[in-house]
């Protein structure tokens, strides 16, 4: 569910700057690719800093970790990022709850409330 608040966030925002036309298959190229790339940026930068999006925090959510380090840092969030826009990757999780992006990355999703 905060996948969804965080595309539909982006998809907002791009739209403050392009204007979507269903008519225009060129027009509607060009905004599918902003809209990825401003989800790209409201996903790594916050991840890197405070992490969580802002989807993870409407949900309670957010990202840690294991080593015990406060910030997630850049690296990890723009793997996560690549990772979670393959979909499968984010989405096959082991017995213990962790998807591949968790284990590669060394972090878990853990709940802030």
């Amino acid at each position: 569910m905060a996948l969804i608040i965080d595309l539909v966030l982006a998809s907002l925002l791009t739209s403050l700057f392009l204007r979507p036309n269903f008519q225009d298959s060129a027009l509607m190229q060009s905004y599918n690719l902003w809209s990825v790339c401003v989800w790209a940026v409201i996903t790594i930068v916050p991840v890197s800093f405070f992490s969580f999006t802002p989807g993870m925090a409407v949900m309670g959510i957010r990202v840690a970790r294991l080593d015990g380090a406060t910030m997630v840092g850049v690296w990890r969030a723009l793997v996560r990022a690549a990772l979670t826009f393959l979909i499968i990757p984010a989405a096959v999780r082991n017995v213990d709850g962790r998807s591949w992006l968790d284990r590669l990355t060394v972090t878990v999703v853990v709940r802030m409330r």
